[in-house]
């Protein structure tokens, strides 16, 4: 069942890919098991399980080593490994299998891609998990926010037998596998390679950081980009890869190679640096290039202090890579001398020196705006290859998001808005008001928290599908919940423009304007669940607009939003504006 790769590159590979004999034995019986289709970042570890990236485990982790890499950063026989690589399934599903089961691993499309034989199932401390691996339990992190609020709650370890690899339709000749890309660096005669891992897009200074490393060293060049799950609000990769292969001839001809990994990132700082060396190391580097706050999710919102210190993994690192087998090429953040026309590491700036630097955010800030990105920041054909996929903002599909109580005018608005935009013309208008996706997309669904959370996903993921293509979507549901407006605009912001606008009209003026005497039943007890009489309105925090209906007429809350728009750059001049 399991195999074994030596390679002069690296250490031994577990290779855990079923022979021939055993896939027929499986497809004949594996009709009778249980099934559970795996989660995006389920295919992500499984994919490098099978793969070998993940040697020596041969599995989704069992409670022992679990527990003892949340404590320890180790694996139960003493093994380094600092990140846990685990199964989360339901209470159902967990309930309804035992130690000794087979269970057939699946993606999306119900395709097998192994057998889990089942060891152990069980409900760990979540709460503990987050506070061991990421020594937080804020949600504003991205990786404590997974356990917690998306995670299920139960755990299932055993070993695993693969079938097939997950499905790649996109850059086939960069996805190699472990063994593939050792193999590689043997064809080419290549001894020392320092990897270079990235989420973002590369500029000049990444450049010229990687060229310094693998100089310092005497190395050729891997630029090996995570292209599985990275932090939420991350330019797609699709994009990245993009900027990359144009990024290639700026390089010393045959010193890089570019391949592609399917990691599923938990921007865990210096845990995951350590975790991405060893990952390196399988795949066949001798070095790994560690700069500021590697892999870290910046600062926590409720305090704005970073989760880990700039160097936190470096240090961590550090102590640990004779063991790992791989040499860290430590790296400060790089900075442009405007006098010198160089980068330098920030630690080499002369005094007096004048520094200049774009910020992603002020990157952000000038696609949108369609500013001018300088030569000295980037390369010309990566900012064509960003402005591609990220036009200015008047070339950009928004949604606009109304929430409030029943009867605040949400309806009324979005209509004006929605015939503002129709004179307008230039981009296609969808106005998904919440009585009529009620009456076409949720027929079926009751007012119940869960059931409102379905509906407002479904606008969320159909007005998602308007932005991501340049349309507007205007929606008007009640939208009580906080927790699920928020999901939305985690669905929208990455694809344009997200505006949530907050009718903020009091239940009093609500109940006093209700044509329709729902008010009045809510209270007799005819119509359940009624928000703001026997459900709760969440009311937003993270409004972009918010109007008082009570105090401005539809027209003129129309006009407040419209001027919103403009000042943002979503619409043009005043000349479009004026109409309304």
């Amino acid at each position: 069942m399991e195999k074994h790769l030596n390679a002069p590159h690296g250490g031994e590979l577990v290779d855990l890919m079923a022979g021939s004999e055993r896939l027929a034995e499986i497809q004949a019986k594996s009709r009778d098991w249980p099934s559970w289709d795996l989660t995006p970042r389920q295919i992500c570890d499984a994919e490098l399980l099978l793969n070998g990236g993940f040697s020596p485990l041969r599995g989704f982790m069992c409670r022992a080593d679990y527990e003892s890499v949340c404590n320890s950063m180790r694996l139960a026989d003493g093994k380094l490994w600092p990140i846990p690589i685990t199964l989360d399934v339901t209470e159902e599903f967990a309930r309804s299998i035992k130690p000794g089961s087979l269970v057939a691993l699946r993606d999306p499309e119900g395709v097998m891609l192994a057998v889990l034989h089942v060891e152990e199932i069980w409900q760990p401390d979540l709460k503990h998990e987050a506070e061991s691996v990421y020594g937080t339990v804020s949600l504003n992190h991205p990786g404590v926010a997974h356990i917690l609020q998306k995670a299920y709650p139960w755990y299932v370890g055993g070993s695993l037998e693969g079938i097939e690899n997950p499905h790649h339709y996109d850059f086939r000749s960069l996805r190699l596998t472990p063994a593939e890309l050792r193999a590689e660096f043997n064809r080419l005669g290549w001894r020392k390679i320092v990897a270079f891992q990235t989420r973002n897009p590369m500029h000049r200074a990444h450049q010229e950081l990687t060229l310094r490393a693998a100089k310092q060293v005497g190395a050729n060049l891997l630029i090996n980009p995570s292209v599985g799950m990275t932090k939420p609000g991350d330019v797609e990769y699709y994009v990245r890869v993009r900027c990359y292969q144009e990024l290639l001839p700026k390089y010393p001809k045959d010193t890089v190679r570019l391949a592609l990994l399917p990691l599923a990132m938990r921007m865990g700082g210096p845990r995951e640096a350590l975790w991405h060396a060893i990952i390196r190391k399988n795949h066949g580097c001798s070095h790994f290039i560690v700069g500021r706050d590697h892999a870290g999710p910046g600062n926590d919102g409720k305090n704005g202090k970073p989760f880990y210190g700039p160097y936190d993994a470096q240090e961590l690192l550090r102590k640990n890579e004779s063991e790992i087998g791989v040499t860290m090429v430590p790296f400060q953040m790089m900075v442009y001398l405007e006098d010198e026309d160089r980068y330098v590491p920030e630690d080499e700036v002369p005094a007096g020196a004048r520094v200049l630097n774009i910020s992603g955010t002020e990157l952000r800030r000038r696609l949108a705006a369609g500013s001018e990105i300088p030569s000295w920041f980037t390369f010309p054909e990566v900012v064509r290859e960003l402005q591609r996929s990220y036009p200015p903002r008047h070339r950009q599909g928004f949604t606009i998001f109304f929430t409030g109580l029943s009867g605040s005018g949400k309806s009324t608005i979005a209509r004006i808005l929605m015939t503002k935009f129709l004179e307008m013309g230039g981009r296609p208008v969808t106005l998904l008001d919440g009585d009529l996706v009620r009456k076409h997309l949720s027929s079926e669904l009751g007012f119940s928290r869960e059931h409102r959370d379905i509906n407002i996903r479904r606008i969320g993921y159909v007005a998602s599908e308007i932005t991501k293509n340049g349309g507007i979507a205007i929606c008007a549901p009640i939208a009580p919940y906080d927790a699920i407006r928020k999901e939305v605009r985690g669905m929208i912001d990455p694809l344009g423009g997200f505006i949530l606008v907050h009718l903020s009209t009091s239940l009093d003026a609500c109940e006093a304007r209700d044509r329709k005497g729902l008010y009045a039943k809510a209270r007799a007890g005819i119509v359940k669940q009624f928000t703001g009489i026997s459900d709760p309105y969440e009311a937003p925090a993270d409004a972009e607009v918010v109007i008082d209906t009570n105090e401005m007429s539809p027209e003129e809350s129309a006009q407040e939003v419209f001027l919103y728009l403009e000042r943002e750059g979503f619409i043009g001049g005043s000349n479009e504006a004026a109409g309304c």
